[in-house]
């Protein structure tokens, strides 16, 4: 009896035995998250009330990394030696200037100006405000140089480009690299829906201007970004399903003269949101 005791009780331990060294292991780790293809960036125009090392200090502050340079930081006609001295100045500054603008242009000489103020900063992107005259003019310095162009729309009140569908509808027919600064911000003060023409235009969109706006129309004012009335969540979304490529450059233009808290928020959102989706 004490023997068949013995060889149950060892037979049982041999398969509490085997069974836990032939169970897997099991690991608490969230599985890898794919890297986003668009990049967080600032717009130049919101540091507009401060000079450049204050900006880049800011941007330091915010872990942010791109910059699209307006001219108040690097002035058109500036040198050769200066133009190194900004890009060094960024370097240092852990910051790389990835377009130029907003500018706005009258005549075929400032477009000119334009392109050459580009191709000498070492860019390949222009964001712009040209008339409809001169589109075609833009496309062909967009063949001669091979720098794309950005249409920048500013909402209701501007005559030339209120909105996205303004803007590609007068780019469609030419070069594609003739297309769209998408400022989210200004489309949805015009009353469109800022994420359906994410996706409707997205292949001609090359810079976004991320922002979110308090209402729907003229009135609507630049907030901070989870603040508005654009759902940023289902914009991230939709950057994802187009696969854009390009950058989202917060461009924060309220309590500019004070605009750390502001633009510290809408950073720190705009990561949360897309970790968390």
């Amino acid at each position: 009896m004490n023997s068949r005791r013995t060889f149950v009780k060892k037979g049982i331990a041999g398969l509490v035995a085997g069974s836990m060294i032939s169970l897997p292991e099991k690991s608490n780790a969230a599985p890898a998250k794919k890297e986003d293809t668009f990049k967080l960036a600032m717009a130049g125009y919101s540091f507009v009330h401060f000079k450049l090392d204050e900006a880049l200090e800011m941007m330091k502050k915010t872990d942010v990394h791109y910059l699209c340079i307006k001219d108040f930081h690097l002035p058109y006609n500036s040198t050769a030696e200066q133009i190194m001295a900004f890009h060094q100045k960024l370097k240092d500054a852990g910051v790389t200037g990835y377009a130029v603008g907003p500018i706005y242009t009258k005549t075929h000489q400032d477009i000119d100006n334009a392109f050459d103020y580009a191709k000498r900063v070492g860019v390949d992107l222009i964001v712009g405000i040209p008339n409809h005259d001169d589109l075609k003019y833009v496309e062909q310095k967009v063949k001669e140089t091979n720098i794309r162009y950005a249409i920048h729309n500013h909402g209701p009140e501007d005559k030339l480009y209120p909105n996205a569908t303004s803007v590609y509808n007068h780019v469609k027919d030419l070069d594609p690299r003739v297309g769209l600064c998408f400022d989210m911000g200004h489309n949805r003060r015009d009353n469109q829906d800022s994420v359906a023409d994410l996706g409707k235009y997205s292949k001609r969109i090359f810079d976004i201007h991320l922002k979110n706006v308090t209402a729907a129309t003229k009135d609507g004012k630049t907030c901070e970004l989870g603040r508005g009335i654009i759902d940023i969540p289902a914009f991230v979304k939709m950057l994802r399903k187009v696969k854009y490529t390009g950058a989202c450059s917060l461009e924060y233009e309220k309590d500019m003269k004070e605009p750390l808290a502001g633009i510290a928020e809408s950073v720190g959102y705009f990561r949360g949101v897309c970790q968390a989706s």
